[in-house]
């Protein structure tokens, strides 16, 4: 019965998010309706009592207000305003190189950042109009943005990564070092995308030469993101050479971050203000939805769904290939319409027993399941990461441009997706250098 009762939890959980219920106050609902099923109305309430405060406590968590912060100050304070100059400084003498310039300098946000539409924002308001204004067809250049901005969960630090690896319970700085390659991978695939439209249709992007502009050319371009650049030195090297624990590098970072933002003489009340309130509000969306799936996984805990469905693919005998196309599938699908916050800890609860009875590395699935979510980033019809590039591009684009601008790049993922399931070493050779 208690096993029947945890499928009924999965189907209401399943209808109300169809009705459009937010996610945490529907996973919350399903667990107290089904533990007070089980267990009584008291045991439910002491759950609801207990569970906010000992999520929201954890240690562990305490990383993503930190990360949060770094993030919001540095791009406030103006630290990350010269990524995109100093890429161009770099590559422009590459056929397509604002394009490739624009996923570079995703990738150096992405690096302060741990969140895809902060990136995709930020690049997306300085690069798509200079792109523009050198011929690139609008919906390549809002798609090459919307793309990029995805690279913003895979490199480290990223918020999804602490949150999945306190809810699997491994270790968030091996699958912050796992999450590099599957960065570094992505982000050179989309290079070849634009490589490769450049050199097949120059009406899309141009073969054109982009000098870069600015004041003191090219080399002042790329000094003046020494700041940012101390800040990932301080932050990653202590991180990756065992010195900080991830939460130790997030308070770290905070704190460089306000520092630099001092020394250069950009902070300022309103920068703490806006980060701060920003952060506030960030992480109290982020710890709801949280809450709900700890909730949601203790239900499923004591109805033994868990276990029963670990028992059921092992007793299946499903080869690792039709395995991995399952998962694929549920999460390409999950992103079409959810955000991935919500998919990721919906999910887990289930998919987690499944990992662990297969000797599944949880770090290698970790960095996989990051990089499908972000793909949902980019896939009609909630694409979060396309609205927010027509948002700060309506001049240029409509959200259907946007989407036709972002199809070759989801090829490139696909790509990726593929090429990390067929070698795992891709995420799990770094973790093992360094740990």
């Amino acid at each position: 019965m208690s096993v029947e009762t945890g499928f009924y939890g999965i189907g209401i959980l399943a209808l109300l998010l169809l009705m459009r219920i937010p996610v945490a106050l529907a996973m919350i609902a399903v667990s107290f309706g089904g533990i007070a099923v089980l267990l009584g109305f008291k045991p439910a309430l002491g759950i609801v009592t207990s569970t906010p405060y000992s999520f929201v406590a954890s240690w562990t968590m305490s990383a993503v207000p930190m990360f949060l912060l770094m993030g919001f100050i540095s791009f406030h304070a103006g630290l990350t305003t010269n990524l995109f100059e100093a890429a161009k400084a770099i590559l422009w003498r590459v056929p397509g190189g604002l394009a490739i310039s624009s996923i570079f300098a995703c990738t150096g946000f992405a690096a302060v950042s741990g969140s895809s539409i902060a990136c995709a924002a930020a690049m997306g308001r300085i690069a798509i109009p200079e792109m523009v204004a050198a011929g690139y067809r609008p919906s390549f250049a809002a798609g090459a943005l919307a793309a990029g901005g995805t690279i913003g969960a895979l490199i480290p630090p990223s918020i999804l990564m602490i949150v999945y690896g306190v809810f699997a319970e491994t270790s968030i700085t091996q699958v912050f070092v796992g999450g590099i390659g599957v960065g570094i991978l992505t982000a050179l695939s989309y290079c070849l995308i634009v490589l490769a439209v450049c050199w097949l249709r120059p009406d899309i992007v141009p073969r054109t030469l982009t000098k870069v502009a600015g004041k003191g050319g090219g080399r002042a371009a790329i000094l003046r993101i020494w700041p940012l650049a101390i800040l990932v030195l301080l932050v990653f090297g202590g991180l990756f050479s065992g010195y900080f624990t991830a939460t130790e590098a997030g308070a770290v970072g905070a704190g460089g971050a306000f520092l630099l933002s001092a020394v250069t003489g950009k902070l300022s009340m309103q920068v703490v203000r806006i980060s701060l309130l920003e952060t506030l509000t960030t992480c109290a969306s982020l710890f709801i939805i949280g809450i709900g799936a700890s909730m949601f996984t203790r239900f499923l805990g004591i109805t033994g769904l868990s276990s029963f469905i670990g028992s059921f693919v092992a007793g299946a005998d499903l080869g690792y290939a039709e395995l991995m196309a399952i998962i694929v599938v549920i999460y390409l699908i999950l992103g079409m319409f959810m955000e991935p916050f919500g998919a990721l800890l919906v999910t887990l609860p289930v998919l987690l027993p499944v990992l662990k009875a297969e000797g599944i590395s949880l770090v290698w699935f970790g960095v996989l399941v990051v990089k499908l979510l972000e793909i949902g980033m980019i896939t009609p019809p909630v694409g979060l990461n396309v609205f927010v590039i027509k948002n700060v591009a309506s001049r240029y684009v409509t959200v259907v441009q946007v989407f036709k601008g972002v199809l070759p790049f989801m090829l490139a993922d696909l790509l990726v997706v593929i090429l990390t399931i067929t070698f795992p070493a891709i995420v799990l050779s770094l973790p093992q250098l360094f740990f």
